[in-house]
């Protein structure tokens, strides 16, 4: 059954609808677990990269013009005792490339790990190539890998009554690439872990120290800053810091998070959260009038049996020159002004613009990331 509406004078409600709206908020986070926000201080993956030459190539290779091919592969024949100037090579079936990989914390020696080779030539394809063995090296210097092994493209793309390989002069060399050297790291130092938000917050990081602390009776949790968690391992987990860490990151918790609005302008996709805000605000833009207004909602249901309830209604109201007009009520985020320039057939582009002017005059509670 549906209540009668009367609007409200706003200095009379103001407390309560405040802590309803922040009740509501905070009811809309899902439950996580501590493993999908944080990250334990020290376990990372590392970034290899390195030097090499493809071979085998159908006459797609470097031209005359690449003389880092010619030279690396003049310096390859002279480790097998053949002479020969960098001047005479034409060697079409052979590429320069550069070899990248990710290695994480936990591969150990004779781990294969993925790779992936990209032209610094004028190769034309590295279509059928053979990767010749690589060391890959981290930024201090030292080689921790070794790529070797056949190329894969990927797919066939087509076009038209064409087909052509996709992006032909960057491949994979799926397990490509053999663990010679583990990398060093610890996760816990004098007896303490630290847990690093993957997205920095002070409410958060408050929440996760209450969290941890409601689990062990020690109460070891406690922050340092918005990102960073500290624990003091349990003396029942000083010899399984394994285990103290798989209970941590299977705990529930309730994160928050700042409102945003991402904005494509390529595609004109905007994506919000749902607690973005807009406060009163009217835009003009081009032909088309955009304005933003509040009021104070109280709602009683017309048996009386129900538990009255305050809120703040919105209306989000366009129109052209033409004179057509679109209202709609009840909402207080983005999406009901979108729905409403939507409706009067607002292109993309234009929205973009107007919620590029709106966070420009300050309206618009939440952060504006344009992509």
């Amino acid at each position: 059954m549906r209540g009668k509406c009367w609007k409200v004078p706003v200095i009379i409600i103001v407390l309560v609808l405040l802590l309803a709206v922040g009740t509501a908020v905070a009811n809309e986070a899902p439950l996580v677990r501590v493993k999908d926000i944080a990250r334990v201080q020290g376990v990372r993956d590392n970034q290899l990269y390195g030097l090499g030459l493809v071979v085998g190539l159908n006459g797609t290779g470097d031209g005359t013009g690449s003389m880092a091919n010619l030279q690396m592969v003049a310096n390859m024949l002279e480790k097998f005792d053949i002479t020969v100037s960098a001047d005479d090579l034409r060697v079409k079936n052979v590429a320069a490339v550069m070899v990248t990989a990710t290695i994480p914390a936990s591969v150990r020696n004779g781990d294969q790990i993925d790779v992936v080779v990209s032209s610094i030539g004028d190769a034309r394809s590295l279509q059928g190539g053979y990767l010749l063995q690589t060391p890959l090296q981290a930024a201090n210097g030292q080689v921790y890998a070794v790529a070797q092994g056949q190329l894969s493209i990927g797919g066939l793309a087509s076009k038209g009554g064409s087909r052509s390989q996709n992006h032909p002069t960057v491949a994979m060399v799926p397990n490509g690439a053999i663990v010679e050297q583990e990398i060093p790291y610890s996760y816990s130092v004098g007896g303490e872990l630290e847990l690093v938000l993957v997205e920095p917050d002070f409410s958060t990081a408050a929440r996760l120290v209450e969290t941890i602390n409601q689990e062990f009776v020690q109460k070891p949790a406690w922050a340092r800053d918005q990102s960073t968690v500290v624990v003091k391992v349990p003396d029942e987990y000083a010899d399984n810091i394994v285990e103290m860490i798989a209970r941590l990151e299977e705990l529930p918790i309730r994160p928050d998070t700042k409102a945003r609005v991402v904005i494509n302008e390529r595609t004109g996709t905007v994506v919000m959260g749902a607690d973005v805000r807009i406060a009163t605000v009217a835009v003009s833009h081009n032909n088309l009038n955009v304005k933003v207004d509040s009021y104070w909602q109280f709602n009683q249901p017309l048996d009386f049996l129900g538990d009255p309830s305050f809120g703040m209604d919105y209306t989000a109201g366009s129109n052209t020159s033409e004179g057509s007009v679109v209202l709609i009520s009840g909402g207080s985020n983005v999406e009901d002004l979108i729905n409403a320039l939507n409706a009067v057939g607002v292109s993309p582009q234009d929205i973009i613009s107007i919620l590029q002017a709106i966070k420009a005059a300050g309206a618009l509670y939440g952060d504006l990331i344009i992509m």
